[in-house]
């Protein structure tokens, strides 16, 4: 029998540490946002997560900012 299993995907933050959903990051350098003239700065923290399948990106909401996706080479787990 072939048993099917899962992929997971594992998103790892800008240490080495495994994140998961709902943990809370802090973004470690300020970073420009697309299409808009504002800069995420360094030291924001971006609570409740969520991971993107494709294990690089994660998104939510944090100091000022919601709905906003980031490259979790960009974040450490606070």
């Amino acid at each position: 029998m072939d048993e099917d299993e899962d992929d997971v995907v594992v998103v790892r933050d800008s240490n080495g540490t495994i994140l998961s959903k709902g943990d809370t990051v802090v973004v470690i350098k300020d970073l420009k946002v697309k299409g808009s003239s504002s800069v995420v700065k360094r030291g924001t923290k971006v609570k409740n997560i969520s991971l993107e399948d494709d294990g690089e990106h994660v998104s939510g909401s944090g100091d000022g900012v919601k709905g906003i996706a980031l490259k979790a080479e960009f974040l450490k787990k606070a």
